[in-house]
């Protein structure tokens, strides 16, 4: 895990995604590449016409543009390797064509500015398409401790044992790793085959199987987080479908809508 690909965006959550990005290149000795994403605008009332989509997305290009400028002068001081560029469109396509050669990808989660990038569902797209590990940070979370202690949420599903073997790299770099299961897995892979594949990886996690009791389990797990003060949450994304997650609720979206911490989240 060496390829870094931050999404660059005039958003209220584009400084968190800025300081995990430094935090996960400097941490894996890697490359941070910088994405900066154009939205095309969305016509609406007096704006619905040719003429006034050249005006929104003259705004747009300039509005970025200069948040370029800006990262670009920020990462000159900066102790890491990195490139900046440019797409027009939307954020997940963007972002999907962009990302081939990345290993992880930094975005945010919910953002509390409505009128914003609606990043939870950015997010929930990337985990699908991509199948590599994205980073959902916190509107106002600036830091990753990449050297902190990690919370692993297991349910033995396929999203589960590929955010485990994703997170792999930074794994090894945690203080301190705790793996955690709530009531029954939901497949053959137990708490204790994952804890004996990270042993081989040289990685010791503390093991701990707690009894769901009728409580939901992103609940239970976010109050582990907060008692372990963990620096980020590993785990499987939609292990349900999206669609079945939309209507009826679901772990990977309540995470993503309540966001304490980072989520590093796969599929």
């Amino acid at each position: 895990m060496k390829n870094v690909l931050l999404l660059i965006h005039d958003d209220a959550g584009q400084e968190a995604r800025f300081q995990a990005g430094l935090d996960l290149t400097r941490g894996l000795k890697g490359h941070l590449t910088c994405l900066d994403v154009v939205q095309l605008p969305v016509l609406v009332g007096d704006y619905a016409s040719a003429s006034g989509y050249a005006v929104l997305l003259e705004d747009s290009e300039a509005r970025e543009a200069g948040n370029r400028a800006r990262i670009r002068e920020r990462l000159s001081g900066e102790d890491v390797t990195w490139d900046v560029y440019k797409s027009t469109g939307d954020i997940a396509d963007c972002l999907e064509a962009s990302a081939g050669l990345a290993d992880i990808v930094v975005a945010n989660a919910r953002l509390q500015d409505a009128a914003g990038p609606q990043m939870a569902s950015i997010v929930s797209s990337l985990v699908l398409r991509l199948h590599k590990p994205v980073l959902a940070m916190p509107q106002n979370w600036l830091r990753l401790d990449v050297a902190g202690n990690v919370l692993i949420a297991w349910d033995g599903s396929v999203p589960a044992m590929a955010a485990l073997t994703g997170a792999i790299p930074l794994l090894k770099l945690a203080g301190a790793v705790h793996i955690i299961q709530v009531g029954e897995p939901a497949s053959a892979a137990t708490i204790e085959e994952a804890a004996v594949y990270l042993s081989r990886h040289g990685i010791e996690p503390e093991v701990k199987e707690i009894e769901g009791n009728g409580a939901q389990a992103d609940e239970i797990v976010a109050e582990q987080a907060r008692r372990l003060n963990a620096a980020y949450l590993v785990m499987g994304a939609y292990g349900h479908s999206r669609i079945r997650e939309a209507i009826f609720g679901g772990v990977t979206q309540r995470m993503l809508d309540r966001a304490e911490i980072p989520l590093l989240l796969a599929h």
